[in-house]
């Protein structure tokens, strides 16, 4: 039973409601939707599963481009409605035809609404009732049942000839079975007469075509054979002269005098003096403006170019250029195809996650289907200034998330800001929390290091030098202990000293290892952290949605928390490294919701900055 039926506009005028249904909703899922999915460029989901305390809905919906309109049902999820999206079609077509842009109040549509929903439910009905009547199904398992009971005597059959040896041949047809040869060897035959061995004599009218191994078994066993001698001398005496005989490699000429040994000869292991690197060391690149040429692309894309061939074929050049002059009533899917088909391979090639490229051309294709394409544009310009304001909407933070603002309203509050970094393994969460903590120790921001990685041998030791160098302190208890109380000890004790902004240290995890994920879900309900980011590597391309759906998952699964933390914004490392492969940032934003807050992009400290969402727009559509 359907529990909510209306219709909006673009800008949330809501023109009609079901009157019949009433049902009052639990939670808001209408607003969900409109702020999960359809201002996120997942439009072009089937539908959208709302979860609330006591709830469960599904939501499925359509627009109407053209008049900006927007058709959603509500139903129970249990339910799985089969009419809901006829219904929904049916409506839309109908209440266009009454739509007027003045009116706000459409009372008339009531009437309409029950014939349609009627016609829905009757056409759903008829249709369920002519598969059951298509599926034989009775038919279908006695054969099927025939059939098993035929292989198995046949099965049995064949193995009583090889136990018993006996010589009475089988009929077999299409099915594998031993030929009872004294070998053991098994032959496949089909639609053929096998024979096995008649009081020792072997029947070699069955074995036509096959290996006969008894005989290379007579050449083996033969002494005095001529021609097998001479193979085998062949085979195992070679040519005296020729004989090479192989020298030892070696590797380096040079005396092994270096070792892998980084320390400073003149104080030992290193730990003693540790070069400082100054807080005026250098401006972060976080503080520095990244300029985008703003220059206009008049040309087209070849691809995009390509897309449109085939359909420019069809209609001829005259038509197409008249299209593009006078313009297209509407647009509908087919016209939009060839575009979207160059513009997801493009991303694809751009390292976005295929499952992302895909949703997203199918959000644009539902944007601009039934819309009326413009005088003089052409439908691939169209496609793309969609696919780029869709991209400019997902990489725009929907939050701001200022640190600054927020470390010194915490600050007011007399209690540190506290950010914990995750992650997989060997990302660089450690080196990039190092470059964090530089970039605000330029701001005048003290900071506190907090080694919780106490599992990975070395990790200890790698903060320690980069507080060292930085000159920030540090709070260890060494390894194999709790992760979630070295935190909480260490926000106790930044809160004593004064420090205005703990960063937290973790374990680099798979995100399919539930021990440390339970680990780290503890870590984070027990401290409850002001900010969670998500350390990610800027080369991964569909492993990106994996780990971070799933560490969100996880991290909501084994929380103890009704309100679960999920991750609030993601650091992309090695940003250097991808040129123009842009695409993981996009993957990992769409996945997850969060934004990029922090790009490391060098091996300095610093060498770290903000995304330019208006840069990777132009490199992904490039």
């Amino acid at each position: 039973m359907l529990e909510q039926l209306l219709i909006f506009t673009r800008g949330g005028l809501i023109l009609w409601t079901c009157k019949e249904l009433g049902n009052a909703l639990k939670g808001s899922p209408i607003d969900t939707l409109i702020r999960s999915c359809l201002l996120e460029e997942r439009s072009g989901a089937a539908s959208y599963n709302y979860d609330a305390p006591g709830a469960a809905y599904t939501l499925k919906w359509t627009f109407h481009n053209d008049l900006g309109l927007v058709f959603v049902a509500v139903y129970q999820r249990i339910l799985h409605l089969l009419y809901v999206d006829d219904l929904l079609a049916m409506m839309k077509h109908s209440f266009s035809e009454i739509y007027d842009s003045k009116r706000t109040v459409y009372n008339d549509f009531d009437e309409t609404f029950r014939q349609i929903r009627m016609e829905a439910e009757a056409r759903a009905e008829g249709l369920k009732k002519s598969k059951q009547v298509n599926k034989p199904i009775g038919n279908v398992k006695k054969q099927g049942q025939a059939q098993k009971a035929g292989f198995e005597g046949g099965s049995k059959k064949s193995e009583g000839g090889l136990a018993n040896c006996d010589g009475d041949g089988d009929y077999v047809k299409g099915h594998k079975l031993g030929n009872g040869v004294s070998n053991g060897i098994h032959v496949e035959v089909e639609e053929s007469r096998v024979a096995g061995v008649v009081n020792g004599k072997e029947n070699t009218s069955s074995n036509i075509g096959a290996f006969d191994v008894t005989k290379l078994q007579k050449k083996l066993k033969s002494k005095g054979g001529k021609k097998t001698d001479t193979v085998v001398d062949k085979g195992s005496k070679p040519d005296p002269k020729k004989k090479i005989t192989k020298k030892n490699r070696v590797w380096d000429d040079s005396p092994r005098e270096s070792k892998l040994d980084f320390t400073d000869p003149v104080h030992g292991n290193g730990n003693e003096d540790i070069q400082v690197v100054a807080a005026d060391h250098g401006e972060s690149m976080m503080d520095k403006e990244e300029i985008v040429s703003s220059d206009s692309e008049t040309e087209e894309d070849e691809e995009v170019e390509k897309g449109s061939k085939p359909d420019a074929k069809k209609k001829g050049w005259f038509s197409t250029m008249f299209q593009s002059i006078a313009g297209k009533a509407n647009l509908e899917k087919a016209d939009l195809e060839p575009a979207l088909k160059a513009l997801k391979d493009r991303l694809m090639t751009k390292n976005v996650a295929e499952e992302i490229a895909e949703k997203l051309c199918e959000s644009v294709a539902m944007s601009l289907e039934g819309k009326k394409l413009a005088s003089f544009t052409r439908i691939s310009s169209t496609v793309q200034g969609a696919m780029e304001e869709a991209l400019v909407r997902i990489l725009t933070p929907r939050r701001s998330i200022d640190i600054l603002r927020d470390v010194h309203a915490a600050k007011e509050q007399n209690k540190p800001y506290v950010v914990v970094f995750v992650g997989v393994n060997g990302v660089g969460k450690s080196t990039n929390l190092a470059k964090v903590a530089y970039w605000l120790l330029q701001h005048k921001v003290s900071v506190m290091m907090a080694a919780c990685d106490t599992f990975r041998s070395g990790a200890v030791e790698q903060l320690r030098t980069h507080a060292r160098r930085l000159q920030i302190p540090i709070f260890e208890k060494g390894y194999e202990k709790d992760p979630a109380i070295v935190a909480k000890e260490a926000i106790q004790e930044a809160t004593r000293n004064g420090s205005e902004v703990v960063l937290v240290d973790t374990a680099g995890r798979m995100q399919d290892n539930e021990p440390l994920m339970r680990a780290l879900s503890k870590l984070i309900y027990l401290n409850n952290p002001d900010l969670v980011l998500f350390v990610g590597e800027a080369l991964v391309g569909n492993d990106a949605v994996d780990q971070l759906s799933k560490f969100n998952q996880k991290l909501a699964d084994l929380s103890t928390s009704p309100n679960a933390r999920l991750i609030d914004g993601i650091l992309l490392t090695k940003f250097d490294t991808i040129d123009d492969k842009v695409g993981a940032a996009l993957s990992m934003v769409y996945i997850s919701g969060a934004p990029v807050m922090f790009v490391g992009c060098g091996q300095s400290y610093t060498d770290l900055k903000k995304l330019n969402v208006k840069s990777i727009v132009k490199t992904l559509l490039k």
